[in-house]
């Protein structure tokens, strides 16, 4: 509260300045600028000033672009590129730990949005998923977000193409910097936030020509507390009692609780040479990383620990509930219990302590050059090398389970009619005079109190690296064609990318081991005495692990025992990507017209080794090969020198993940599951028409409305089945009986929808309205998105073919801003919302149901003081509404057994954090 009160009172004391402080000049839209004139943001009105260069780039554009221009001080609003586009029409982001991740375009999967710097498209460390938390907004100009396709676009960007454009020497007049340092605080946990960034360029003559020099920094740091619980539900199939066919009991609960602490940063250079004007060589490096240091502590309650003790008896019984019942209780509809609220009796603790370092990095590097020949000829090169790491290493991660004696362990009473709520009560647990028949003891609060001894101890090395050699040359030509001033282009692109995934591990389960490494075996020995620094009320009080004890033991263990592979997830998979592309641009007086076609000839090897059990089998090696033709063609008509109209046809295709490609086959006996990759999966087709009015009134604002259609082919998804074929089977392992995962193709879908956006700006309007000068500072962003998306998912055995949502598609998705910017004060306030999205699909009966993420709503409020043109204060508030993040099962999805649609519910809440607001403030200047 201490600090609430602290930013209650800077905001107070800003908004007092606005009374005595000399009014800035007021900035209209700008003339739209000359191909080569560069476009500069002053700061005097950052809003307004960001918004007009974008709008203003937007609408010379010849295809359909939403832009986020830096602001007065070369610095985006926003700490990473995810939430830097979070307000444009058409963007939805997922998030992780209440931080912004990934960006969804139109309500499209995730993995259709491709990532470039500078033009050129970068492969994530995760891989087709782009992450952009992993890169800070600092690194950016503009970020330009193309929602149609074009020939010069990679063919597996399918719903659009995230640009960042880097800031260049040229962009500035003469000598520039920039910088800003910051502090904040997250409520929940009390936790601390450091940022700080900087730019530093300048111009050289050299000879006849210029040198551009220009070097950028950034940093990062927020520390975080999660407050978290999850619940895993099933259809049991021994509950076979009346009324079976709608219930879904919760086999695992659990609380995990994280202390983390996550931090960006980057560097960056950028050297571009003009020896004359007709020629520029540019050569850029950007390394950029993204690092989580997590430490979690995991308590997890086997419910089902028993679920064999329960009758396969059909027959109705009496449901009244029975506190000294014969069996654990796990899905006993018979003493009392349903799946929302009862009591399980001595059940186990599976407990993990995990301390993970994980680093996601990208370093790339370009070199490129362009060319003017004097008669209308053009010559553009690129060569660039790029090496994205993911390293998922887990430092240590302890497990500590309770005894096979029931005695020993809890009696849980559990409440989960609460969406926002999982209630544990734990007991201890008594045992009556019959072998069976228990009943709930006395009250435990402390967890810690019951016996839960060291079972392993893991310490895992995984560092996936995809390596990427892109070569492009375009060549074109600017000419007159039917009337109009033409430019054709003729490109060749040549990708090849390797991605190699090593993962090894320690692995300890006995005494003697523990023992090696210094691993108590009593949970307490291993744990500090700081309070729990969350909010959420679990009904049991526990102890953090000690980070610092986790290291030494982990020392310990890399010091006595070797690593040893992990065969099943390791593989090498190449990519060779030849690209053609043929393009013309014609501009005429009422619009453009800009049409071509892209040829890619796709390559996949990779190798894999199978794995039987712990037995490592033969190497694997698959290769596959695929010609694709995606056309393209965009019309822009002008209506007048305000008003467009835009039309598009594209094509895209999104090809599965490298992991997704691997050759692998991982068979489990024990658990009869076989997983693979599929090399020869084919790629996501898509083919979209979009058709769009914009309206850049004058002399500020924005309006737009477009629909937009995808029809979708061979959807890429994760299928389970039976295996089928008895080609794995042996004399005592029937393997063509067991689950086998597999990535495939489905059936075609669609999606389809509408997208409407407007920037408006009271201060033109002022005057003709007889209102105060002073009124002229308020304005309004805002902008929906309607989406319906449908894909046949196929029948799988008893489980009939079904029409489902494309994973991560939202019905609506809309932002709301309004801003307050004069007299050197800017004052914004935005609300975004993203309706309830699918997460995943399940596949058979005996899952919990499809799974989705409820209803996102986020608001940011940012304030800032303008002392001078160049030095300005800030302060923003994030995350101010502070609603959980929700993920919930839908078994209405499913059918019972007899065909009948089960009732559909969103209450089976899988998993529920909670971050908390965060605050911060600092000091940006320009110069």
């Amino acid at each position: 509260m201490t600090h609430r009160k602290y930013i209650l009172a800077s905001g107070i004391s800003a908004f007092a300045l606005l009374v005595s402080a000399q009014a800035f000049a007021q900035t209209l839209l700008p003339p739209e600028p000359e191909e080569d004139q560069a476009i500069i943001v002053t700061g005097a009105r950052p809003i307004a000033e960001s918004e007009s260069t974008a709008l203003t780039i937007q609408k010379n554009s010849d295809s359909l672009v939403t832009v986020v221009a830096a602001d007065g001080v070369g610095r985006l609003p926003d700490q990473n590129i995810a939430q830097a586009t979070s307000r444009l029409p058409g963007v939805a982001v997922e998030r992780d730990q209440g931080q912004a991740r990934y960006i969804s375009l139109r309500g499209a999967p995730n993995y259709w949005t491709t990532l470039s710097f500078d033009g050129i498209n970068v492969v994530s460390p995760e891989g087709r998923d782009a992450r952009f938390d992993s890169i800070p907004s600092a690194i950016a100009s503009q970020i330009i977000v193309s929602k149609a396709v074009t020939p010069e676009m990679p063919g597996e960007t399918v719903s659009g193409n995230v640009n960042v454009i880097t800031r260049s020497a040229f962009d500035y007049k003469g000598p520039h910097f920039a910088g800003k340092a910051g502090f904040g605080i997250a409520e929940l946990g009390s936790r601390k936030q450091y940022e700080g960034s900087a730019v530093v360029s300048d111009r050289f003559n050299v000879g006849g020509g210029e040198i551009g020099v220009l070097l950028s920094g950034s940093y990062y740091q927020r520390a975080m507390i999660t407050d978290n619980f999850e619940t895993d539900y099933e259809r049991v199939s021994q509950d076979r009692r009346p009324g079976n066919e709608t219930r879904f009991w919760a086999q695992e609960a659990e609380n995990k609780l994280y202390r983390l602490t996550r931090k960006n940063w980057s560097v960056s250079g950028r050297v571009d040479y003009k020896p004359d004007s007709d020629n520029t060589i540019s050569l850029r490096s950007i390394y950029t990383i993204f690092t989580d240091d997590e430490a979690r502590d995991n308590y997890r309650f086997d419910l089902d620990d028993r679920q064999s003790d329960l009758s396969t008896d059909t027959a109705a019984c009496n449901t009244a509930i029975n506190p000294t019942p014969t069996t654990t209780g796990y899905a006993d509809v018979c003493i009392g219990n349903t799946p929302q609220k009862g009591t399980i009796y001595g059940i186990d603790i599976r407990q993990r302590s995990t301390l993970r370092a994980f680093r996601q990095s990208i370093f790339t590097n370009t070199l490129e050059g362009n060319h003017d020949f004097g008669t209308g000829w053009h010559l553009n090169w690129v060569g660039n090398y790029t090496e994205s790491k993911d390293d998922r290493s887990v430092v240590g991660e302890a497990s500590w389970d309770s005894p096979s004696t029931r005695t020993l362990r809890p009696t849980v009473a559990y409440d989960f009619s609460d969406p926002n709520r999982s209630s544990l009560n734990l007991f201890t647990t008594t045992q009556l005079a019959g072998p069976t028949r228990y009943q709930a003891g006395t009250p435990v609060t402390a967890i810690d109190t019951f016996t839960k001894p060291a079972s392993s101890f893991t310490v895992l090395d995984a560092i996936d690296t995809t390596k990427a050699y892109t070569g492009k040359l375009v060549l074109s030509r600017e000419t007159g064609f039917m009337g109009g001033d033409a430019v054709f282009k003729a490109g060749f692109q040549f990708d090849q990318r390797t991605k190699i995934a090593d993962e090894r591990q320690i692995s300890l389960n006995t005494a003697a081991q523990f023992t090696t490494i210094g691993l108590p075996s009593d949970y307490n020995q291993f744990s500090t005495n700081e309070p729990f620094a969350g909010a959420l009320p679990m009904g049991y009080t526990f102890r953090y692990f000690d980070t610092d004890k986790m290291r030494t033991v982990s020392d310990a263990a890399r010091a006595n025992f070797a690593f040893t592979p992990n065969v099943g997830n390791n593989y090498n998979v190449q990519e060779q990507v030849y690209a053609g592309f043929l393009m013309g641009t014609v501009k005429y007086d009422w619009g453009s017209i800009l049409g071509g076609v892209r040829v890619e000839h796709l390559k996949n090897r990779g190798s894999a080794i199978t794995l039987v059990g712990s037995t490592p089998g033969a190497l694997v090696t698959a290769e596959s090969s695929q010609t694709l033709f995606l056309p393209s063609l965009h019309v822009n008509y002008n209506l007048d020198d305000t008003k467009k109209l835009r039309l598009s046809f594209n094509s895209g295709a999104a090809r599965a993940d490298y992991d997704q490609l691997r050759p692998n086959i991982v068979i489990s006996d024990p658990n009869q599951t076989i997983s693979s990759g599929n090399p020869y999966v084919k790629p996501e087709r898509a083919h979209g028409i979009d058709a769009y009015f914009e309206w850049y009134m004058r002399p500020q604002g924005y309006l737009m409305v477009g629909l937009f259609y995808k029809k979708v082919q061979d959807v890429l998804y994760r299928q389970t089945r039976k295996y089928g074929s008895t080609e794995l089977d042996t004399t005592t392992n029937q393997r063509s009986t067991y689950d086998f995962s597999q990535i495939t193709n489905g059936g075609d879908g669609r999606v389809f929808g509408m997208e409407a956006a407007a920037q408006l700006q009271l201060e033109p309007w002022t005057g003709n309205l007889g209102l105060p000068d002073w009124m002229g500072g308020f304005g309004v962003s805002a902008n929906l998105t309607l989406n319906d998306s449908q894909v046949t998912k196929p029948a799988i055995g008893i489980v009939p073919a079904r029409k489902v949502r494309l994973p991560g598609t939202s019905d609506s998705v809309y932002n709301l801003g309004g801003y307050y910017e004069k007299y050197g004060l800017s004052l914004r306030v935005q609300y975004q919302r993203r309706s309830t999205w699918l997460d995943g699909i399940a596949d058979d009966l005996t899952d919990g149901g499809d799974t989705y993420w409820a209803a996102d709503d986020e608001m940011d409020v940012s304030a800032r003081y303008a002392i001078t043109r160049n030095v300005e204060i800030y302060f923003d508030a994030s995350n101010v509404l502070n609603n959980p993040g929700r993920r919930y099962s839908e078994p209405g999805n499913l059918l019972t057994a007899g065909g009948i649609p089960t009732p559909r519910s969103d209450n089976q809440t899988i998993e529920w954090e909670r971050f908390g607001r965060r605050y911060s403030g600092g000091i940006r200047v320009n110069f």
